[in-house]
């Protein structure tokens, strides 16, 4: 049938992306959807499951047809997700039986403090690497078992898991997995060796393992697509959280090796090889992938709120006509004029962990113009990142670089501003969609291509711009000292 293809189906937060690359790691077609959002009640965030699916299989379809291909000419397919949203769903019927709790969602925030009073966090971060926070996937689960009373009357018919989860499981008509990345962001799993589900966890957070799905590696075939979903039986040969998916497309798996993606939200990976890294300064251990069984791991900071604050100057308050605008706009102006803008529009992530915390724009006056608000939304960005990298070191990960990604990394403005504020060289890869990148490296592994995933990114991996630091140092000490003070306030 000729040249072969790997077929990618990238899931993110605000939409869903089907893109068709060849062997060579080149785009051949692309497909886009946004996916809706809902927020019940101050703090929650949800998704209809059914919408996520359907878009993701039409954007697929419109990808391989763009692309002027049959089905069986694509060698494999890799999926990269958002990490912690959960969903509910009939294993019998495969029907959604709740909305989709989304990470950004807050309202378990009472419950993960009461637990965290009660001494608990210990044994959390110890098994699962991670904090008690509403962020992640675990209590959100035993929140909806609770609450939801058609979660209780479905028995033994119901099935919980992640993103890639519920995909996997309407692609292949009842697969029931989860990659361990993703599984790794659930609370519910014990990172350590080889190990699975945490009988402890589950019981502390409420949620039966008979539930959740069967762990899998992020490079083994899972299953194959529906002939009458895409056209033709697609093998699905690659998995990872879109974090991870995003690290291997930027090539981190060295120990060290670091990379930022400012999408949604910011997250920063830093490599730690096969040895599970600790952090005494409220960083979070993850697995960064598995290939067979063997399991890699990063050391992670996660950042709530980036790419959605641009969406929010430009939908919420009508700063913007477009998220592009808001680089003209930074280069209006000379410098912030005193003005900072705290994020916290879904709580303060890491290194703080304050789902309390609220947003703030400060140091406005009459001078203050669009212009100072946009330039202080995009500094943001490097200052929650100056907070990490200081949060990196003191647990004896410097970074010295910083490979960046994501829808906003394109931003030419914001990409010097941290390497300015970070004072280290920030490389900005041609392909700024790494997450997808990376679920083609997973595929192609898995599907044969490559014999590890180390060669796959050596294959695969495309060029790179370099941003070095042009900021004098008594400019950045004076910003940094501003945010300091504006972030204080927010956290009182």
């Amino acid at each position: 049938m000729g040249e072969k293809y790997i077929l990618v189906n990238d899931v993110g937060t605000t939409g869903t992306r089907g893109i068709i690359f060849d062997h060579e790691s080149n785009i051949i077609s692309e497909s886009y959807a946004e996916l809706p959002q809902v927020y019940p009640k101050p703090g929650w965030t949800e998704q209809d499951p059914q919408v996520i699916f359907d878009l993701s299989v039409e954007v697929c379809r419109k990808a391989i047809e763009q692309a002027g291909i049959k089905p069986e000419q694509i060698s494999a397919m890799g999926i990269a997700t958002q990490r912690a949203t959960s969903l509910f769903w009939d294993r019998k019927t495969g029907e959604p039986l709740a909305p989709a709790i989304v990470w950004q969602d807050r309202r378990t925030a009472a419950d993960c403090a009461a637990l965290k009073e009660a001494g608990h966090e210990p044994l959390v971060q110890d098994r699962s690497g991670l904090l008690l926070d509403p962020y992640f996937s675990g209590s959100k689960i035993g929140w909806a078992l609770r609450n939801w009373p058609q979660l209780k009357e479905a028995g033994d018919r119901l099935a919980v898991g992640t993103i890639e989860s519920w995909l996997v499981f309407r692609l292949t008509g009842g697969v029931h997995v989860s990659d361990a990345t993703n599984a790794s962001r659930t609370m519910l799993m014990n990172i350590n060796g080889t190990g699975g589900w945490d009988a402890d966890l589950c019981e502390l957070l409420g949620v039966p393992m008979r539930l959740l799905p069967e762990i899998t590696g992020c490079t083994s075939e899972v299953g194959r697509t529906d002939p009458d979903l895409l056209g033709g039986s697609i093998p699905i040969c690659g998995m990872a959280g879109d974090q991870q998916a995003a690290t291997i497309g930027q090539a981190c798996l060295a120990p060290g090796q670091t990379k930022a993606t400012f999408g949604t939200g910011a997250f920063i990976l830093s490599a730690s090889g096969t040895q599970r890294p600790h952090s005494a300064n409220r960083l979070l251990a993850t697995i960064l992938a598995q290939e067979g069984d063997a399991r890699s791991y990063a050391l992670e900071g996660s950042v709530f709120v980036a790419g959605s604050l641009i969406k929010w100057l430009r939908d919420g308050l009508g700063l913007l006509a477009n998220a592009a605008e808001s680089e003209a706009l930074a280069r209006a102006v000379p410098d912030n004029g005193g003005v900072y803008l705290v994020p916290a529009l879904s709580g303060l992530g890491a290194p703080h962990w304050r789902p309390d915390a609220l947003a703030a724009l400060s140091g406005l006056s009459f001078a203050s113009g669009k212009a100072h608000v946009a330039r202080a939304a995009l500094e943001a960005q490097a200052y929650q990142a100056h907070d990490l990298k200081s949060a990196f070191a003191a647990d004896g990960v410097d970074w010295a670089e910083l490979r960046i990604d994501g829808g906003m990394a394109a931003n030419d403005w914001m990409a010097q501003d941290l390497a300015d504020m970070l004072a280290l060289t920030v490389e900005r890869p041609e392909f700024v969609e790494s997450t997808a990148l990376g679920a083609a490296m997973l595929a192609a592994t898995g599907a044969g291509l490559y014999p590890d995933l180390a060669a796959a990114t050596r294959a695969m991996r495309g060029r790179a711009t370099r941003f070095t630091p042009a900021l004098d140092e008594r400019t950045r000490e004076t910003r940094l000292a501003g945010w300091q003070d504006a972030l204080a306030r927010v956290l009182g």
